[in-house]
């Protein structure tokens, strides 16, 4: 999809979703069987082309193992393995049956995992020996765990399952900053409303394409799904353990990747790479990120290095894009863009007013607008009913939109730093702190003050070559001070060795507040 201009984006959009609607059936079935679907490169240095031909018979062989196991239409399949084609075929077997995909990441810790199985009571866990020790028996009603003839002998052919396009496909568990994970369930048209392949990634048939997040979560599977919807190349890449930015460079550079999603974390690990242009020589065409907002700094950098601008794109599990960045439209560094073609997103006040640009007010979608939106949480209608029931959908995210129509974040609502009268948002304080060469990592919440309310506190984590002193502390604080204002730099710096985040990388504030409010009240 090609416009020109945002305006042209926008008057040129429509939504089109059939009555009856199947994810395996469009992404996986339609393909000529001779076309390459997946470049895969284990750690240990293994590759191998996967044919979409080779992928629909996998899909198909697992359909039949499934069903074997008992799956059925609405049941739940748990997965817990790395990205492979095995994978990505189970996946697709799972939609043939008209049952609802559960993935986990090999990296949730045990009790994540016992809630997750606990809450949503799939018939069958997948996974491999290196991860089934983890699973007690009686923890589900059948285990499978994959090795290399499990489909040994199995059926190739199977009839992908009629599904309508609102019947349910997908359970998300939402990473969360406060209290258990919630399971979101979305329909089989929830791919439908990812249009951010075709407006930010502009993602062309054959094009190679990485995404880097983890198939557990929406910011993994949907990058996943969507660029292959479109006909792209899958170059997937099996890492040993954690992100390491040198291995991700080198295998993007290796096979020629042109079209990149990224998480913020990840793209901001890079930026301790000084000659990544001459170290890991790329093609990139595009490079996209969402999960959490992309500091302008890591967009200056991404640029030096590879004359490529990170087009940004914001949204939640729950519905997702709202808004972006787009080749047809300028960027200015720091937004989140403006509302995707076809979202009916807006700005609104506590009483569901929009606010005025220039105001502050909350991130909200008008609900049932798209074919994204959610069918609800899982088992909890009366929660369900209060999120997703009413006109908007309401984000929790504070922003302001300037005159143009851009969208500036500034941080979770209950993020909202009050100090000495002055409302401040977490965010720019973080950016700012960000382009202190000292400074690898920061977050920035409210810790309690006896005279002014409570003050801004940084916790700082230090780049290479750069140890923890008074001094630095007082430097940092000047730096931030004469680039935002006397008010809104942070009082308090403390430095730490690693921020706590959610799984998909976010910063979990609410612990560091709640950290302060512990060592204030210890104090008194």
């Amino acid at each position: 999809m090609t416009a020109r201009s945002y305006e042209e984006a926008c008057a040129g959009h429509r939504w089109e979703v059939p009555e009856r609607y199947n994810i395996a059936a469009d992404v996986c079935d339609r393909h000529p069987r001779e076309q390459l679907a997946m470049i895969h490169e284990h750690h240990a240095g293994a590759v191998r082309e996967v044919s979409w031909g080779e992928l629909q018979d996998l899909a198909n062989q697992a359909a039949h193992v499934l069903a074997s196991l008992g799956v059925e239409r609405g049941d739940r399949v748990a997965v817990v393995l790395p990205p492979t084609p095995e994978t990505a075929a189970l996946f697709f077997a799972t939609w043939k049956l008209g049952a609802l995909l559960l993935s986990m990441s090999v990296l949730y810790g045990d009790d994540g995992i016992r809630h997750r199985m606990q809450d949503s009571e799939p018939r069958v866990l997948v996974t491999d020996a290196a991860n089934a020790g983890r699973f007690p028996d009686g923890l589900v009603p059948a285990r499978l765990v994959l090795g290399e003839r499990t489909f040994d002998g199995v059926p190739t052919r199977f009839e992908t399952l009629d599904t309508a396009a609102d019947d349910p496909a997908q359970l998300y568990y939402t990473s969360g900053t406060t209290g258990l994970a919630k399971g979101i369930v979305h329909a089989h048209r929830y791919l439908l409303g990812h249009q951010e392949f075709e407006y930010c990634h502009d993602l062309q048939p054959g094009e190679r394409f990485h995404g880097m997040g983890e198939w557990a979560w929406a910011a993994g599977i949907c990058p996943l799904l969507g660029p292959w919807r479109l006909g792209a190349v899958q170059c997937v890449y099996q890492r040993e353990a954690g992100f390491d930015p040198r291995k991700q460079l080198a295998f993007l550079s290796r096979h020629g990747v042109t079209n990149v999603f990224g998480t913020p974390t990840a793209i901001r690990s890079m930026m301790s790479i000084g000659d990544a242009r001459t170290r890991y020589p790329q093609r990139f065409r595009i490079v996209c990120s969402a999960g959490e907002p992309l500091n302008p700094e890591a967009i200056r950098w991404f640029r030096e290095q590879y004359d490529v601008t990170v087009l940004d794109y914001y949204g939640l599990t729950e519905s997702y894009p709202l808004c972006g960045n787009f080749p047809f439209m300028e960027v200015r560094e720091g937004s989140m863009g403006r509302p995707m073609p076809g979202y009916d997103v807006a700005l609104l006040d506590q009483d569901e007013r929009e606010v005025a640009p220039g105001e502050r007010g909350e991130i909200c979608l008008r609900a049932r607008s798209n074919p994204h939106y959610p069918l609800g949480y899982w088992r909890l209608p009366k929660e369900s009913e209060e999120t997703f029931g009413g006109e908007w959908f309401h984000t929790k995210d504070a922003a302001r939109m300037d005159d143009a129509g851009y969208i500036w974040y500034e941080g979770r609502s209950d993020d909202v730093i009050i100090a000495a009268g002055y409302r401040i948002g977490p965010f720019e304080v973080e950016s700012a702190c960000l382009e202190h060469p000292a400074v690898a990592e920061a977050a920035v919440v409210a810790s309690p003050d006896a005279r002014r309310g409570h003050v801004v506190k940084a916790f700082v984590v230090l780049a290479a070559g750069h140890e923890p002193a008074d001094e630095l502390a007082e430097e940092i604080k000047a730096f931030v001070r004469e680039r935002l204002s006397a008010y809104a730099y942070p009082r308090l710096v403390e430095f730490v060795d690693a921020l706590p985040k959610t799984l998909t990388g976010k910063i979990r504030r609410v612990e560091l507040r709640e950290r302060e409010l512990s060592r204030t009240q210890s104090q008194r």
